[in-house]
């Protein structure tokens, strides 16, 4: 049997109240009488009426929905911003749409126009990259949009995130006094602006400040992965390469591994150093050293700067740079104070 839904009219004419007095009570307003309340309430209850989100959206020309574009939910990184958006989304009383992008160029701008179609009051975006296509796209919406844990390297859009440049210098930095003049820096691919704009700048920093020649041979490019950073363990075993730094904590992960795999003594034998700080870096063995972020805060602190966009207050300063650590643990050698 098909489920008939109950509507507005059906609990005001149970209760016996005109549909502006559910409406009242149901959106919160204070100028109903108690007893009133309270006998709207129970028919609410007792036929499971559940108010039309889009009907009250039309109405108020807000939806109360805000749009998330993660591009992999299963990267605890994103997954730990998503959970400081929600509840900061839920403290204001805004329903989230997730999207996963895949980090696939058309998917994005495919789950983009999904969002916009449903107009959704605000977007917050996720991704490493930002292609002329997506940033066209964002000019031309009206639709406030804010990057979460992502740079926007022509700072047109509002965004929270960390110092990429200085966390990487001073992760190089660290494995250079610890006495590693061969250092690899691992990432994602360098046409990301925060793997060749920020944190590579970081490294070539920490070799000026060193006074050691940046070699092009120690950069290794590849995908976000567990599996990949097993493959690059091979390729830096036969090298004298004695440390790296890894753009994320599963690539660390599985360079890790796969040192450990075939002898490689880690951290005797090859520091490493990761760079967000999720779980993944304290459930291997040996623990990652790592950069620190506040993940949890970079995600509320978006949605919080999202809602003021939303409402049109004024934004004092539309980048938001908040505070990193570096957590020494057991994949570097000593514990320098910086």
């Amino acid at each position: 049997m098909e489920k008939q839904t109950v509507t507005i009219y059906d609990v005001a004419r149970e209760a016996g109240v005109s549909m502006a007095t559910v409406s009242r009570v149901v959106n919160g307003n204070q100028n109903v009488k108690p007893a009133t309340r309270q006998r709207v309430n129970d028919v609410i209850d007792k036929l499971d009426y559940r108010p039309n989100a889009v009907a009250r959206g039309l109405a108020s020309k807000k939806s109360t929905t805000i749009g998330v574009i993660i591009p992999d939910v299963t990267n605890a990184y994103f997954a730990s911003l998503a959970r400081g958006i929600d509840d900061v989304a839920s403290m204001y009383k805004y329903n989230i749409i997730m999207e996963n992008s895949d980090e696939n160029d058309q998917k994005e701008m495919a789950v983009l126009n999904t969002l916009l179609a449903k107009q959704v009051d605000g977007i917050i975006f996720m991704g490493n990259r930002v292609t002329d296509k997506l940033r066209e796209e964002f000019s031309h919406s009206r639709t406030p949009i804010v990057f979460a844990g992502s740079v926007d390297d022509e700072e047109s859009v509002p965004s929270v995130s960390i110092d990429y440049i200085e966390s990487t210098a001073e992760a190089i930095s660290k494995l250079i006094k610890e006495g590693n003049k061969k250092v690899a820096f691992i990432s994602g691919s360098l046409s990301e602006p925060i793997n060749g704009k920020y944190r590579l700048a970081g490294y070539k920093q920490a070799l000026k400040e060193a006074g050691i020649k940046f070699d092009e041979k120690l950069i290794f490019e590849t995908d976000y992965s567990y599996e990949s950073g097993i493959k690059l363990a091979s390729q830096l075993k036969d090298t004298d390469i004695t440390a790296a730094f890894a753009g994320d904590d599963r690539l660390a992960a599985g360079v890790l591994n796969g040192l450990t795999d075939q002898g490689v003594k880690v951290p005797d034998q090859f520091a490493l150093i990761t760079s967000n700080d999720t779980q993944v870096a304290q459930l291997v063995r040996p623990q990652l050293t790592s950069i620190t972020q506040p993940l949890y805060d970079i995600g509320a602190v978006s949605m919080r700067l999202l809602t003021k966009l939303m409402n049109k207050e004024e934004i004092e300063e539309p980048t938001i740079t908040l505070p990193y650590g570096l957590d020494s643990r057991e994949t570097t050698k000593n514990n320098f104070e910086f």
